[in-house]
C-alpha cells in the first residue's frame, strides 16, 4: 500500500464517461452481484470515467464494496460525494490509510525511543475518526512504521504495542476497528516493523482491543511466508480485513502463482462476511484489462 501505486494504476487511462448516459446515474445491473465483497479502487475501471463514474460502473458489473486508500487526503466535499455514491449503489465502504507513512523517509519509527512520532501517530487516528463516519467506514489501514536500528527489536515490539493499545482506546468507542498492515520486505518495502500476519497477530493480541486487528493482503503474506490458508486459519481471530493481489506482479487473480479459488472456497467455509480489497493493478491496460479483471473474480467467486 503505497500512494505510487495509486498513480501507476490510474496514470495510464484518459477519463471518458459511458454514452447516453452518466455512469453515476444509473440504478440497475443485469450482472450478477458476487458472493463475496470484493472492492475495487479508483483505477480499477478507470477508462470509465472519474472516480462516481468508476463507482457506478463497478455496481453495474455486481461488485458490493469500494475501498479508497487515499481518501483521508481527499476534501470533504469528496468524501461526503463519494459516501452518497455508495450509498446510493448498496455498497460496501472498505479501508482508507488512517496514517499514511512518509515511504521516501522509513518514518515513523514507532518503536523509537523518542515518543514524539507516536504521538503524531495518535493524531492521526484522532482526525482519521471524522473521516470514517463521513465515509461510513469501519476498517481504517495503518502501517506500524519501520525498524529503528537503534533499539533491540523486543523493545520495539513493546512500544508497537503499547501505541496502538492507546490507538485502540482511540477508536474503539466508534465500534469501527484499525487493521494493521503487513508489508513484504523482499520486493516493495524494506525496513518496515511489521513483516508477516503472524508478527500482526502478535501485536494485536497484544494490545487486546476490539479495535486493532489485522490487514491479511495475500500478496505481501505470499512473497514474506507463503502458507497462506493455515496462516489464516491460526491468525484469524485477529483478522479483520483481507486484501487480494496474485504474486509475482500484484496484478488481479491468475495472473500469477497463488490459488485463489482456494482462498474464496475456504473464506467462503469460514463464512466470511467482510471486504476483500482488490489492492493490485490490471495485468493488461485498458478496457480490455478491466474485462479480464471482472472475469478473472468471476471465475475465482465461483469456487
Amino acid at each position: 500500500m503505497t500512494l505510487s501505486r495509486r498513480t501507476l494504476l490510474g496514470a495510464a487511462a484518459a477519463a471518458s464517461l459511458v454514452p447516453g448516459m452518466a455512469a453515476g446515474q444509473r440504478r440497475s445491473s443485469n450482472a450478477a452481484r458476487f458472493s463475496l465483497a470484493y472492492a475495487p479502487h479508483e483505477g480499477s475501471f478507470a477508462s470509465r470515467g472519474r472516480r462516481i463514474e468508476q463507482i457506478a460502473y463497478a455496481a453495474d458489473q455486481g461488485f458490493t464494496a469500494w475501498e479508497d486508500n487515499e481518501a483521508a487526503t481527499r476534501s470533504v466535499a469528496e468524501q461526503e460525494e463519494m459516501a452518497k455514491a455508495l450509498a446510493q449503489r448498496g455498497m460496501t465502504m472498505g479501508v482508507f490509510v488512517a496514517s499514511m507513512p512518509k515511504w521516501s523517509k522509513s518514518r515513523p519509527l514507532l518503536g523509537a525511543t523518542d515518543g514524539a512520532e507516536r504521538e503524531a501517530f495518535l493524531a492521526d487516528i484522532r482526525a482519521s475518526l471524522d473521516v470514517a463516519k463521513r465515509l461510513n467506514a469501519r476498517r481504517m489501514t495503518v502501517v506500524t512504521g519501520f525498524m529503528d536500528p537503534k533499539v533491540p527489536v523486543d523493545i520495539q515490539t513493546a512500544r508497537v504495542i503499547d501505541v496502538m493499545r492507546r490507538a485502540g482506546d482511540i477508536v474503539a468507542p466508534s465500534g469501527a476497528a484499525m487493521v494493521m498492515e503487513p508489508l513484504n520486505t523482499r520486493t516493495n518495502h524494506p525496513g518496515v516493523y511489521m513483516q508477516t500476519v503472524s508478527q500482526g497477530y502478535a501485536v494485536a493480541r497484544g494490545a487486546n482491543s476490539p479495535a486493532v486487528k489485522v490487514l491479511a493482503d495475500l500478496y505481501h503474506e505470499q512473497i514474506q511466508s507463503g502458507n497462506l490458508i493455515p496462516t489464516l486459519d491460526t491468525c484469524w481471530n485477529e483478522i479483520g480485513y483481507i486484501q487480494f493481489g496474485d504474486n509475482p506482479g500484484r496484478n488481479e487473480p491468475s495472473t500469477g502463482e497463488i490459488n485463489f479459488a482456494s482462498i474464496v472456497k475456504w473464506l467462503k467455509a469460514k463464512r466470511y462476511t467482510g471486504v476483500i480489497g482488490m489492492e493490485h493493478g490490471n495485468s493488461i491496460a485498458g478496457r480490455a484489462g478491466e474485462d479480464r479483471l471482472i472475469a478473472a473474480y468471476r471465475e475465482i467467486d465461483a469456487a
